[in-house]
């Protein structure tokens, strides 16, 4: 008896250490095949990543039913448990509902895309990131601080996000700079067209009628008269988020320095404090 126990428990640890480097050694070529052949075969990369990551569970699936059938004990509890299926039905589907859902999640995302690998998402949260991997239970992001962000296919699939990679890379950056009531409105929007149209990254999206029509490379409007300060915008064109951030931060210190040459003053707020006590001196020596 203890020998057909060791042959199974043989049969168990050979099992799992063939699925083990079976799924390691696919993966590892599914990998090199995916960078090597994705971008030559004018491929969505996204595609091979998720059955990349696929490949695991479906290695680790198949070697435990290869278990459950060579094993005979387990191959009766696998004939009672399918008996009893009903029960066993409705406690798996409540355990594993969610990783169902984050299953199904990641296939929906597969299939219809908002998303790729590579893309720059943004949530209305705030949190940015490139995509890096899909996989059946999570898509994997790694954001401006070089931290990795995990969300559950589920959770992301119901979240609106913002994708600058989907249809069109080119961005139109909005660019505000706020000028003071007593400085000249006219020179400030002269400055900052100047300074943005002469950057490098800077894109031409004027179509030919609107060439025709002299309307500027970038376009600027006063957009509000606040409490302090006249706002100003800026809608410049660029080709990708990383550029675009670069151009706005390249942007915000060239006019400032254009600025403070000009005497085009950036406003502050000012606060008028008065106490009590200055209050009532003052009514008695007016008394």
């Amino acid at each position: 008896m203890n020998t057909e126990y060791m042959k199974y428990a043989i049969l168990v640890v050979v099992t799992f250490a063939i699925a083990t480097v079976l799924s390691i050694v696919l993966r590892k070529l599914l990998s090199l095949f995916i960078n090597k052949y994705s971008k030559r075969l004018n491929s969505d990369a996204t595609n091979f990543s998720f059955i990349k990551n696929s490949i695991g569970f479906a290695i680790y699936t198949g070697a435990i039913i290869f278990i459950f059938y060579k094993i005979p004990y387990l191959k009766s509890l696998g004939t009672a448990l399918f008996a009893g299926a009903g029960i066993i039905a409705v406690v798996v589907g409540f355990a594993s509902q969610k990783a169902f859902s984050n299953i199904i999640s990641g296939i929906f995302i597969l299939i219809f895309k908002p998303f790729r690998i590579t893309d720059i998402i943004e949530f209305k949260d705030g949190q940015k990131g490139v995509v890096e991997e899909i996989t059946l239970r999570h898509t994997l992001i790694k954001d401006y601080e070089n931290r990795r962000i995990i969300i559950p296919n589920s959770v992301i699939s119901d979240e609106t996000i913002i994708n600058s990679n989907i249809q069109d890379e080119n961005i139109r950056k909005h660019i505000i700079f706020s000028i003071s009531y007593d400085s000249n409105v006219d020179t400030a929007i002269a400055i900052i067209r100047e300074e943005a149209e002469k950057h490098p990254l800077t894109l031409d999206n004027r179509t030919s009628e609107d060439l025709q029509n002299n309307i500027p490379k970038v376009i600027i409007r006063v957009i509000e008269l606040s409490d302090f300060s006249v706002n100003i915008k800026a809608y410049v064109w660029v080709h990708g988020n990383d550029n675009a951030f670069a151009l706005k931060c390249d942007l915000l210190k060239s006019v400032k320095s254009r600025f403070d040459l000009e005497g085009i003053e950036i406003p502050f707020p000012y606060r008028t404090i008065v106490y009590k006590k200055d209050l009532k001196d003052g009514e008695e020596k007016t008394k």
